[in-house]
């Protein structure tokens, strides 16, 4: 549809965006900036079969808190039905303010579904590299692709699978957290953070910046919209609603997790419906694509109930308590559970996605002095997540797949309502795909989590990388991406297995 092809486009369009067609005249005094305002590229997330959000952030120096003077910046943006703009379909004016870091979120409405569509912003003079994104499918869809990625800790390696992934024909790019991280970790960095970790708004901006700053992350959203989820390291390493066991006082953690959920906002494609009300944003939410696919985003970090069994500590591997098996412990909260069931009963194409942050699956390691669980997984809470399962089996939803992070390792399993009966019918098929770059378990620790596990069919943790998926009427293909070595800038990317479900069956299998 687009007659160019994606590598091409991608280069031309972010290395030369001046040379396309101009905007209207500049009225009244153009907007004077000390450098380029679109160092951290643009994207594009949330499509709807008539819609979809349009991001940038003007940032001029984006490691000195964006660099801009307070004072509003009109920005235009433009959706054209070709890359030369002659054909624009839609236009608008945001208002770019230092409140929001000077970041645009602009909705551009009455699309066609199922469409390419190109996309641009101006402010001032300074016209922006141009992005391609895709609106959702309305009726009747053949296939639909996407890949999905998680975890990208900016030291430990580059951000080859996004030059890979951006290269590829997809509909669009789930993320499902760890976008960016709040400390230094891992062995033998290839870059730094450079600075310490982030508990301010505008020491939360600098640390999206730098990620943003990335050639090949800004690639991939420039290809395809984003549909995106955080996990823990948007804020802090293992929270858990109000409570950390690195910042004791519940108060001054929601003072940081204020200012967290603030630059994620600014600096990801989102609706102003997900803009944060202090410490409090809602980001879970039901996107269709005709009749191929329904997913839902959830929030498992948000409402969850406290780590149980560790005291306030850090959850980590342990012989569990009794308090785990709490039926009033949650990992969505009552709310968002109530919402997932509900919309549940609206999802009516041939699968249904559950796009949520980690591994869903028992994860069971055997010890000699008793069965230890991740307390910070849905290990540690196996009441909740009987509940979900329970209520995909009670709407009879078709095909569901569920995907996450977080792991730092590939995974293929099937779910279960009680994971000791192996006997139990699989109630959903679960894929996590391993990490952009962060460091993940080692060979003996993954052979002991199938042979611990029968529900694992899958777990490789020495591959970065991520997932890719296609969707049709009779199966879903997954596609494991790995990165040769992380650790080489110019790396390649190659499969390392591939499975599929079919149409009316449970169970990944091998393919």
């Amino acid at each position: 549809m687009t007659g160019i092809p994606r590598r091409h486009f991608l280069v031309a369009s972010l290395a030369s965006a001046a040379l396309a067609a101009p905007f209207g005249i500049v009225r009244g005094a153009p907007v004077g900036f000390s450098a380029d305002p679109y160092t951290l590229g643009i994207a594009s997330g949330c499509p709807r079969a008539d819609s979809v959000i349009l991001w940038t952030r003007l940032a001029p120096r984006p490691l000195e808190d964006g660099g801009m003077t307070d004072a509003p910046v009109e920005v235009e943006w433009q959706v054209a039905e070709d890359d030369k703009f002659a054909r624009i379909v839609a236009h608008g004016t945001e208002r770019a303010t230092a409140e929001l870091a000077h970041s645009v979120h602009a909705e551009a409405r009455g699309l066609q579904p199922d469409r390419v569509y190109w996309y641009r912003f101006r402010a001032g003079t300074a016209v922006s590299p141009i992005g391609r994104t895709r609106t959702a499918p309305a009726g009747h869809k053949a296939r639909v692709r996407f890949a999905f990625a998680s975890c990208q800790q900016y030291e430990q390696g580059w951000f080859s699978a996004y030059r890979d992934m951006a290269a590829r024909d997809l509909d669009l790019v789930v993320h499902l957290g760890d976008y960016i991280y709040e400390r230094s970790w891992g062995s033998h960095h290839v870059r730094e953070h450079g600075v310490g970790i982030p508990t301010t708004l505008p020491e939360y901006r600098n640390r999206y910046a730098l990620y943003k700053g990335d050639a090949d992350l800004q690639a991939a959203h420039a290809a395809f919209p984003w549909l995106s989820i955080w996990d823990d390291h948007e804020v802090m390493d293992d929270y858990a609603n109000d409570r950390s066991y690195t910042v004791r006082d519940p108060q001054l953690f929601l003072k940081i997790r204020a200012a967290a959920y603030q630059a994620y906002y600014e600096h990801m494609p989102l609706p102003s419906s997900m803009r944060p009300r202090g410490p409090d944003a809602t980001i879970y939410e039901h996107y269709r694509f005709g009749d191929v696919m329904d997913v839902l985003l959830l929030d498992d970090r948000q409402f969850r109930s406290a780590s149980a069994c560790v005291n306030g500590g850090r959850p980590t591997w342990i012989v569990p308590c009794a308090e785990r098996l709490d039926e009033a412990r949650t990992m969505l909260g009552g709310a968002q559970e109530k919402w997932f069931d509900d919309r549940l009963g609206n999802c009516r194409a041939r699968w249904t996605v559950v796009a949520q942050q980690t591994l869903m699956a028992q994860d069971r390691r055997g010890a000699e002095d008793g069965d230890r669980y991740w307390m910070d997984g849905w290990d540690g809470y196996p009441n909740a997540r009987r509940r979900l399962l329970d209520a995909l089996a009670a709407h009879k939803t078709r095909n569901p797949i569920v995907i996450g992070g977080d792991r730092h390792a590939f995974h293929a399993a099937s779910l279960k309502r009680d994971f000791t009966r192996h006997d139990e019918p699989t109630i959903a098929t679960e894929f996590v795909g391993t990490s952009i770059t962060s460091e993940g378990p080692g060979e003996t620790t993954t052979r002991k989590a199938t042979a611990d596990n029968p529900n694992l069919a899958f777990v490789r943790g020495d591959r970065r990388g991520y997932a890719t998926v296609e969707l049709d009427a009779k199966t879903c293909t997954v596609g494991f991406e790995a990165v040769d070595d992380v650790k080489d800038i110019k790396s390649g990317v190659k499969r390392l297995a591939t499975f599929v479900v079919e149409d009316g069956t449970r169970g990944p299998k091998a393919a």
